[in-house]
């Protein structure tokens, strides 16, 4: 059925360019969006619109057609919504009756005319003039169902926002967070900058990068895993409050919470601690909340989400004991602890410290209890090697993580201004590195080198831009939120 309609189209550009209509014309200007034409007569009478005297010129895509003859209604949608247009065969217009008879549901069309109410009130084009903008050959799902299929709605994400409403409020409403994001930073003093997204050495966060190589020099480079040591050297330069929008990019795995390239907040602040930014984390996301909301309570995916601060705030060990119930006994016995995780099929090394499996244990059955907004604070030092020691507590730092609805959103902390703990840290990892990790053995010397300079007492923090969004969207998965999610290679019949 697809092809014999994408043969009828095809037949009826020939049939258009004969008769001296151009079907991909560049002429058209429009004056009027349909929401601006909603706001200026939506209030108005029938009696009252036939006294405007103005003609409007509005142009989207046919979305329906009612035909019945010698005229037709037929909806038309544009960038900020849809509206009802009607025509009819009369001596001013056949021409332009003629051509709409050709046209077909999906085709681009531009149209002038004036305001009036149909018989029901409601308000509807009436189509002085018509012309033909782009032609569609292919046709649209069937209006009735829109498209469900997922699998259709991510590969074709055009189709996706042309059927369902609700994908284009989803990234209408992403938009306007990292919008709000950008503009809160500005206000409070933080510069926006870019740093590179091909690195020489993979650092900044512990995952496997995506590879690539540079013929001209002759070198292999990794995808940003984060921005952060970059970001960092711009603290040592000076420049205090520096914030980054950012793509990057991890070569693991897929699911409703990952998306290999995604978007993420990264921002650093001179002379704060990560206190500092829980504060300040409270007053961004409620604040985006609110304005999006009008309130500070949200649902997602049934859940009642609470934004008013303050925020529940618990160590990464108390956690462990009052929301995952285990004892602290437990929690100081490496082997019971990897016996555990073996039982819940959560492989192992053998190697890990305590604190790296209480982290391990964390994340898998404590990490999805955690619904309203919770910061659960300092972690063991062995799985945050660029955060700085907490005070009274070597074995602890000044981190914190963030969050929400069972899913981490932000990680943050106070950061490691001292270049030989630095190193240390740096060499630990190495140390610690898989038999099969096959990136190189090498440290960021030039990283190193920046913090001999001196890097101020700062606080740093990163979001996933991409989670928040499906909060604020109440979207159960990632590929909701981003317009093109990575899919394995479609499979023709």
């Amino acid at each position: 059925m697809s092809n014999k309609l994408f043969q009828q189209r095809l037949n009826t550009i020939e049939e258009l360019r004969k008769s001296g209509v151009e079907p991909y014309p560049n002429k058209f200007r429009v004056d009027t969006t349909t929401a601006q034409f909603r706001e200026k007569f939506g209030e108005l009478d029938a009696q009252t619109l036939t006294q405007e005297k103005n003609q409007y010129s509005l142009a989207g895509r046919i979305m329906a057609i009612r035909n019945f003859g010698k005229a037709a209604f037929f909806h038309f949608q544009d960038r900020t919504g849809k509206l009802q247009a009607f025509i009819q065969k009369d001596p001013e217009c056949e021409d332009y009756f003629n051509l709409f008879k050709k046209l077909d549901i999906g085709d681009f069309v531009g149209i002038k005319g004036k305001p009036f109410r149909t018989k029901t009130n409601e308000l509807t084009v009436l189509v002085e003039k018509i012309c033909l903008l782009a032609k569609s050959l292919q046709p649209l799902p069937e209006k009735w169902h829109g498209l469900t299929d997922i699998e259709v709605r991510y590969r074709q994400r055009y189709l996706d926002l042309i059927m369902n409403t609700r994908t284009r409020q989803i990234f209408e409403r992403r938009s306007l967070i990292i919008q709000s994001i950008r503009n809160f930073l500005l206000r409070r003093d933080f510069f926006e900058v870019e740093t590179p997204m091909m690195h020489p050495i993979a650092g900044g966060a512990t995952a496997r990068p995506f590879k690539t190589y540079h013929q001209a020099l002759n070198m292999e480079l990794y995808l940003r895993i984060a921005p952060e040591l970059y970001l960092k050297r711009l603290i040592i330069g000076g420049m205090e409050r520096v914030f980054e929008i950012n793509r990057s990019f991890r070569n693991e795995g897929i699911s409703t919470q990952h998306n290999p390239e995604f978007t993420m907040l990264e921002f650093y602040q001179a002379y704060a601690t990560y206190e500092d930014l829980m504060a300040l984390t409270e007053e961004m996301l409620g604040e985006i909340v609110k304005s999006l909301f009008g309130k500070l309570q949200i649902e997602y995916q049934g859940e009642i989400i609470d934004f008013t601060p303050p925020w529940r705030r618990i160590s990464l060990l108390d956690s462990l004991v009052s929301v995952g119930g285990f004892d602290l006994e437990f929690l100081r016995d490496a082997v019971a602890m990897r016996n555990y995780l073996k039982s819940h099929s959560i492989p192992t090394t053998g190697k890990e410290t305590p604190g790296k499996l209480q982290v391990e244990i964390f994340e898998a059955l404590v990490e999805p209890k955690l619904i309203q907004p919770t910061f659960v604070i300092d972690y063991p030092v062995e799985v945050s090697p660029l955060s700085r020691r907490k005070d009274g507590d070597s074995s602890k730092v000044e981190r914190f993580e963030l969050f929400i609805a069972g899913r981490e959103i932000a990680n943050a902390f106070s950061e490691l201004n001292d270049p030989i703990d630095q190193r240390q840290r740096f060499l630990k990892q190495l140390e610690e590195r898989e038999p099969d990790d096959d990136l190189p053995a090498r440290i960021d010397e030039d990283f190193l080198r920046a913090l001999e300079y001196g890097m101020p007492p700062t606080a740093g923090e990163g979001i996933g831009i991409d989670r928040l969004v499906m909060i604020l969207t109440d979207s159960p998965s990632i590929r909701e939120v981003i317009l093109f999610p990575l899919l394995r290679p479609e499979v023709k019949d």
